[in-house]
């Protein structure tokens, strides 16, 4: 067996370890079939976490034999893994914040799916998917009652240059110092940046609580291993339930630098703000970076108004090279939530008032075709052209870095995306914008060669 692969068995901590006979014997009858499958992408992926890998392909073909069996004993449950990665475990032991997120991914992937989507879940209707968000988040025990807003989203690129890492991790650490917890997509980056600054903060404030919540999907968690800092990890079935659970449990989130995955959030959020029942409802929304993003910022901003409008530019702050702002400006707008949510007995640990139409609920496919019908086009009422703004957006992710979507693109060509010339000619110079500030980078410094093509 090569020195870099390891056979090991181990148990859980937490909430796994307290099982019926039932629900271990369903675990263990998952051994075969897509669900198995998937867990074990996600567990090889949590076993190569630390490790800068762009590409799922790459993380499944150099541990092609990794195998995982999930075996029932008489107290619980216990996985048996074979030629795992030998940098998941220090003097022959598995490392905590792996074991944990490891035992995450099977509570999330398979007990989450034989309990509550086969069983429970309606996914017909906006509430009864909503509900099933709630449900999985419930289950994760990642809602936590009665404590005051304070969870703060950010998002941004998992491969951001040097300068754009440090200022997130500034971010992190002046919201840390105001007691802030942390939800990020859980990979590397942006993602992991105030995440760390905001633990250096949390020490120091003697903050013995703090939460670092990783909310992700099979297909990115693939592709972009959890970073140790996150103690919590919830795996969401797909994009769209993922997108939703970020801005159900968040009170306000923060965007940083990114590429097209960081628009695709931006547009799903600015989507949901723009609808008119949500037009009272308070969200704080903030757009920061270093000076030297200070372009792409902008960019973003003016593509927004050439599509959106106006008034979708009103729903959020831009601040440039000021972390310490950014975090009082977010205080003084989780106040505001504090006080709206009051007044309608709301509650702060799942944002039940706001409104999200189905057009952002229900999963998109990225193929060729659908691809090629979004309705891209300016008579669209904006919250519905944001939604398919951001599924163009979610294509283009898929055909980077994603298995399905790469393999698409190898074998019909690059996507067509086709629209109005006045939504076309901003979202073609905004994508160029991305390639020219390598924003759209691959793994092993492959030039990029673009998996959609514009037309008008």
């Amino acid at each position: 067996m090569p020195a870099h692969k390891i056979h090991a068995t181990v148990t859980p901590r937490g909430s796994m370890e307290v099982l019926s006979q039932r629900e271990v014997r369903k675990l263990s009858e998952v051994g075969s079939g897509s669900t198995y499958e998937l867990f074990r992408q996600c567990a090889l992926a949590i076993l190569n976490t630390g490790v800068r890998v762009d590409d799922a392909r790459s993380i499944l073909e150099a541990y092609a034999d990794f195998e995982v069996f999930i075996h029932q004993l008489d107290r619980g449950v216990c996985l048996e893994l074979r030629n795992a990665p030998a940098h998941a475990f220090v003097d022959g032991h598995m490392i905590s914040s792996v074991r944990e997120m490891l035992f995450s991914a099977l509570r999330d992937i398979v007990y989450t799916e034989s309990e509550l989507h086969n069983n429970r879940a309606d996914l017909s209707t906006s509430s009864g998917i909503t509900d099933y968000v709630f449900h999985l988040l419930r289950n994760a025990h990642a809602l936590t009652p009665g404590v005051e807003p304070r969870m703060v989203v950010c998002w941004g690129g998992h491969s951001v240059n040097d300068q754009e890492y440090k200022y997130s991790k500034r971010v992190g650490h002046e919201l840390g110092l105001r007691y802030f917890d942390i939800c990020t997509g859980c990979g590397p980056g942006v993602m992991k940046g105030p995440m760390k600054g905001a633990t250096i903060a949390h020490a120091k404030q003697r903050v013995l609580d703090a939460r670092y919540l990783g909310l992700t999907e099979p297909g990115i968690i693939a592709a972009e291993a959890p970073n140790p800092i996150v103690n919590e990890l919830v795996i969401l079935p797909d994009i769209e339930k993922r997108l939703e659970a970020f801005i159900r449990v968040g009170h306000g989130i923060i965007i940083f630098p990114g590429g097209v995955g960081t628009a695709e959030e931006f547009l799903y959020l600015l989507g949901i703000l723009l609808h008119p029942d949500n037009a009272e409802l308070p969200f704080p929304l903030i757009l920061t970076g270093p000076r030297s993003a200070a372009d792409y910022l902008h960019q973003l901003h003016d593509f927004v108004g050439a599509t959106l409008g106006n008034a979708a530019q009103t729903r959020y702050e831009i601040i440039i090279e000021d972390p310490a702002r950014v975090a009082r400006h977010m205080k003084k707008g989780l106040a505001e939530v504090e006080r709206f949510r009051r007044e309608r007995n709301d509650a702060f640990h799942f944002n039940w008032l706001l409104r999200i139409d189905e057009d952002f609920q229900h999963p998109f496919d990225p193929t060729h075709e659908n691809m090629a019908a979004l309705a891209l086009r300016r008579d669209t009422p904006p919250h519905l052209l944001a939604a398919n703004l951001r599924r163009a957006f979610s294509g283009i992710v898929a055909g980077n870095v994603k298995e399905h979507g790469i393999r698409r693109i190898e074998q019909y060509g690059p996507y067509e995306l086709h629209g109005d010339p006045q939504i076309m000619e901003p979202l073609g110079a905004l994508l160029q914008a991305f390639v020219d500030q390598q924003r759209m980078k691959l793994p092993n410094g492959t030039a990029y060669t673009p998996c959609y093509r514009v037309v008008s």
